[in-house]
């Protein structure tokens, strides 16, 4: 007998779980004219709904748990973290959507920390090959969860790795990518009809970290005292609704880093928490969650697993208001856009400045100069620039979803609502871990989001040139553009 593994059990049974009841035929008794001509049998006969407004859509969903198996230490912060046990699972999920045309996207959430351009593009030439998809059709997204593990080729100098836990990120990844290629056939090998509805709601435990001292956050909040800076406190929702009338898939976002938790054990943080809720209280629904722009965002007060608890159930009962309300159907027709981007850099390293910085005593920096005065010396040379992704998904004329790479501080998505439509959703997190990507504001003010620091993700600079808010909005502006041509 053919042995079946794990993985794919658990995502068949998904599949099951979310197909029951979705045919959209109900079966009623309708009166027979044969009863006129002297017949008395009564025939059930299938009689199809009424057409609602954002039907005409069809979806794919996929499910496959990305827990580790091995030693592969925890993301994030910066250090040696061990896991030693889970609160939850974690998981990769896939919606994939087609319209009445024939048009597809996929869009790909995990509960990883970050996923580097290695990653992205491996997924993609994959995805390329076996389902033809093109760039503009797949987004790759990342909640940025601190209780993830470490993945290949992100944040390489960020942890005090050894050989043989490089070799753990290495086997880890290329596990996780099979098992997200799994998901994603699956998804595009189940399509269902669907209705397509967006809708906002609010949830206000994300706080601007640059402009509040996070250990007055609590008595702040216990006086009533108002928080500073700017913040997005909008929940979007998007609910597939099956032709039987329930959910097959709902996906929602938020502008607040999962760091609610730094402890050594496998948790999604408040997303996690959020999609276990919906899921819940929705048997058969994929429940999926994206981070907006949150670069600059922290969950206020933190470091408690009950607080952890605390946001997600916040999050997910905003979500479920946007559910008991009047939600926008969206109308089936789909343009999807993508480009690259080149941002430049500031200052680039040189051997001179480079040399204190190895003989220093900051560790993750000494790592980076080391590795890039290795690279100096065998000769390699690096561009100015750097390839920054993103697209845009127009869906009817009701919603326009823009992803881009991480991490996007909040002032992007208040931008783009403000500039194309307030039906204008931003993940600020998709496709691959970039670094942090300030605004105007926030690269004249400083600090650790605006300042020097692209020496923590690998690049071979310090801070981006001061019109990289520009370079970025122009890009989106077109693809955008070309999603509106594609639409006309």
């Amino acid at each position: 007998m053919k042995k079946t593994k794990p993985g794919a059990i658990k995502r068949r049974k998904f599949i099951s779980s979310v197909t029951t009841g979705t045919l959209g035929l109900v079966s009623v008794p309708v009166f027979s004219f044969d009863k006129l001509r002297g017949k008395s049998e009564n025939k059930a006969v299938e009689v199809p709904p009424p057409k609602q407004a954002g039907s005409g859509w069809q979806i794919g969903i996929g499910k496959a748990s990305i827990s580790p198996q091995n030693g592969v230490w925890l993301a994030g912060y910066g250090k040696k973290r061990v896991a030693y046990g889970k609160i939850h699972d974690l998981w990769a999920k896939v919606i994939a959507l087609k319209d009445t045309n024939g048009q597809r996207v996929v869009m790909v959430t995990t509960d990883h920390m970050g996923m580097s351009k290695t990653i992205y593009e491996r997924l993609f030439s994959t995805l390329q090959q076996r389902f033809k998809l093109d760039r503009s059709q797949f987004m790759l997204t990342f909640s940025h969860n601190h209780c993830g593990p470490c993945l290949e080729d992100d944040l390489v100098d960020y942890y005090p790795s050894d050989q043989q836990q490089k070799h753990l990120v290495t086997e880890y990844t290329a596990w996780m990518e099979a098992q997200i290629i799994a998901a994603v056939d699956e998804a595009l090998g189940s399509w269902q009809s669907c209705e397509l509805l967006q809708g906002e709601g609010k949830c206000t435990f994300a706080v601007n970290r640059r402009d509040n001292k996070e250990a007055e956050v609590p008595e702040m909040l216990a006086n009533g005292v108002s928080l500073k800076g700017a913040v997005d406190h909008y929940v979007p929702v998007l609910a597939a609704k099956a032709p039987g009338g329930h959910y097959l898939a709902l996906l929602f976002g938020y502008a607040c880093h999962p760091t609610t938790l730094d402890f050594n054990t496998w948790c999604g943080d408040y997303p996690g928490f959020a999609q276990i809720n919906l899921e819940s209280n929705h048997p058969g629904t994929a429940a999926m969650f994206f981070n907006a722009c949150g670069g600059d965002q922290n969950p206020l007060p933190r470091r408690k697993l009950e607080l952890c608890e605390k946001y997600g159930k916040m999050l997910s009962d905003a979500v479920e208001e946007v559910l008991e309300s009047k939600m926008e159907p969206i109308s089936p027709q789909l343009t999807p856009a993508f480009s690259f981007v080149d941002l430049e850099y500031e200052e680039m390293i040189s051997m001179e400045k480079l040399t204190p910085i190895a003989n220093g005593n900051r560790p993750l920096q000494a790592r980076w100069a080391n590795r890039m005065i290795g690279k100096i010396k065998a000769g390699e040379t690096f561009s100015n620039t750097y390839p920054f992704p993103v697209q845009a998904w127009k869906m009817g004329n009701e919603l326009l979803f823009i992803g881009m790479g991480g991490e996007a501080v909040v002032d992007y998505s208040l931008r783009f609502k403000k500039e194309f439509s307030p039906t204008t959703w931003v993940c600020g997190y998709a496709n691959y871990m970039a670094a942090y990507i300030p605004s105007r504001r926030v690269w004249e003010e400083g600090g650790y989001e605006g300042g020097p620091h692209l020496d923590e993700y690998g690049h071979p600079a310090w801070k981006w040139k001061g019109d990289i808010e520009d370079r970025i909005a122009g890009a989106v502006q077109k693809v955008v553009g070309e999603t509106e041509k594609k639409y006309g």
